[in-house]
């Protein structure tokens, strides 16, 4: 299989390994290790933010948030059908309700103007999702979260280095989140980060991290946390990383444009957009959805594309379908048409930062054969 072409593979060529060693010289290789500090503080000033909170992944750090802000029973949170489970499961682990709305056709984001309607007297928050490449339209959101007092949990974990009108992606609402998978522009391998400008909440998030212990009282809880905890060696990676952020956001940006030059034309093939009236995209993933005309899905274009030694991923799948929540009669009458056919002819193509242009040019050929 050494032909085959990977979805992601990270870039690892810069410090980390100076600063891995650095913890292994010095011993500090759990939570309690400077680089961890160093590196929530540097990452929240890079966002925008006064305080960062470094956790064990992104699905914990929205878990985290949920908490902090104290979303619980009766509690209604407005979310993009189309996302990660990780949004609605700590949602729902919380005790709040998940209130769907459909994504934009064209951003595959969501859908901000269907979100008043959607707005009740138990509305505490709007988990807000930037997804694949483009951020969420803020603009009107703002106004909405202006007009009826809601919260804004912010999830940017695809979304280092994007911005939207010029300000960071992750300086938005009361809280932010972010992920540091190995997919992510910025990896510890696995890692998350909680950002935001209110010191209360850091302290409740640092606190929550942290199994609530007490200073002064270090085993006698008056809450239950978790350890979340991120290490000094995954944040040593993330300090890595994050000096080449710059280098690496071009390097998407370069990864799609050619993307774009290669597949232009190709019959049946939706490809993502490069920019809105507020965001140039940055290609987390290069997202394509086949066209209707195609006389067959997503499933089936990945399988063939497997055959010619290209891996793929699918779309998220929409959060009304999932099993886990249809089994407690959830969403049961619910229709989100746009995520629905994302969901099914829509997937991504090998976007990792260490990709070549020769390797581009092999999957775009397996790609064109596909639909033709």
């Amino acid at each position: 299989m050494s032909d085959f072409i990977p979805v992601n593979t990270p870039l690892l060529n810069g410090n980390e390994k100076k600063y891995l060693n650095a913890c292994i010289d010095t011993g500090w290789i759990s939570s309690e290790g400077p680089f961890v500090r160093e590196f929530e503080e540097q990452f929240a000033a890079l966002m925008g933010r006064r305080h960062g909170i470094a956790v064990a992944n992104g699905s914990v750090a929205l878990d985290a948030a949920v908490a902090a802000l104290g979303l619980g029973p009766g509690d209604e949170v407005i979310l993009p059908t189309f996302t990660i489970i990780s949004c609605a499961a700590a949602v729902v682990r919380a005790g709040a309700k998940p209130v769907l709305v459909d994504s934009d056709p064209l951003t595959w984001n969501l859908e901000v103007s269907q979100v008043e309607a959607k707005l009740t007297l138990r509305t505490r928050a709007v988990m807000v999702v930037h997804t694949y490449g483009l951020p969420v339209d803020m603009d009107p959101l703002l106004a909405l979260k202006e007009k009826y007092g809601f919260l804004l949990l912010e999830d940017a974990a695809e979304m280092h280095g994007q911005t939207y009108r010029g300000r960071p992606c992750g300086s938005f609402g009361e809280i932010s989140t972010f992920s540091f998978y190995p997919n992510k522009h910025i990896t510890t391998g696995e890692g998350g980060m909680i950002v935001t400008d209110d010191p209360q909440l850091a302290e409740k998030c640092r606190s929550l991290r942290n199994l609530c212990f007490q200073p002064g009282k270090r085993f006698v809880h008056e809450e239950l946390g978790w350890n979340f905890r991120l290490s000094n060696l995954q944040a040593a990676l993330g300090l890595a990383q994050m000096e080449r952020l710059e280098e690496f956001v071009a390097r998407k940006r370069h990864m799609g444009r050619r993307y774009r030059e290669l597949l232009a034309g190709v019959p049946g093939l939706q490809l993502p957009l490069e920019q809105t009236d507020y965001a140039e995209n940055i290609y987390w993933v290069y997202g394509v959805v086949l066209e209707d005309n195609l006389g067959f899905d997503a499933e089936e274009a990945m399988a063939r594309l497997a055959a010619c030694q290209v891996g793929t991923r699918p779309f998220f799948w929409p959060m009304h379908e999932q099993p886990v929540f249809r089994k407690r009669g959830w969403f049961l009458d619910e229709r989100y048409p746009v995520a629905e056919r994302l969901a099914r002819r829509g997937f991504y193509l090998p976007s990792g930062l260490a990709l070549t242009d020769a390797q581009m040019e092999r999957v775009a050929d397996a790609v064109r054969q596909v639909c033709r």
